[in-house]
C-alpha cells in the first residue's frame, strides 16, 4: 500500500515523536516531510502552558524545509503515539496549503494508517492570488 519512500518517511515520523515535549495532553507526535528535492525535514509537537502557543509537528518539519529554502513539499507523515489516529488541525492544514494542495498526508499511529491528498483535508484553503 505505501512505496519504499514512504515507509521510510513513516519510520521517521515515528523516530520524531520521541523528541516532542507534550506534557499537556501526552500526544506525543512527530512529522516527517519529504520535499520533491527528495530531502527529509522532521518535527515534533512542542507544548505550552498557554495552549495557543504550542507548536504542531507538522509546522515544525515545514518550517525547517522553509528554513532550507526547499519549498516543494511532497508527502509529511505525522504519527501519534496514541490508541487513535487524526489528520493534522486546520491550522496545520491551511499552513502547509501554503507550499502545496498537491502534498500527499499520511496519519498513522501503531494500528492504522490513512493517506490522503491535503486538498482532500481542505478544499478551499485560503489563498490571496490564484
Amino acid at each position: 500500500m505505501y512505496t519504499k519512500e514512504e515507509q521510510n518517511l513513516m519510520a521517521e515520523a515515528k523516530e520524531a515523536a520521541k523528541h516532542a515535549y507534550s506534557p499537556y495532553s501526552k500526544f506525543k507526535v512527530g512529522a516527517a516531510l519529504i520535499t520533491q528535492k527528495g530531502n527529509i525535514y522532521k518535527g515534533a509537537n512542542v507544548e505550552n502552558a498557554s495552549y495557543s502557543l504550542c507548536i504542531c509537528a507538522e509546522r515544525n518539519a515545514a518550517t525547517q524545509a522553509v528554513f532550507h529554502n526547499d519549498l516543494d513539499l511532497k508527502t509529511i507523515a505525522i504519527y501519534v503515539d496514541s490508541d487513535i489516529s487524526f489528520p493534522p488541525c486546520g491550522a496545520c492544514r491551511q499552513f502547509l496549503s501554503e507550499f502545496s494542495n498537491d502534498l500527499q498526508v499520511i496519519f498513522f499511529n501503531d494500528k492504522e494508517s490513512k493517506k490522503v491528498s491535503l486538498s482532500e483535508l481542505l478544499p478551499y484553503s485560503f489563498k490571496l492570488f490564484y
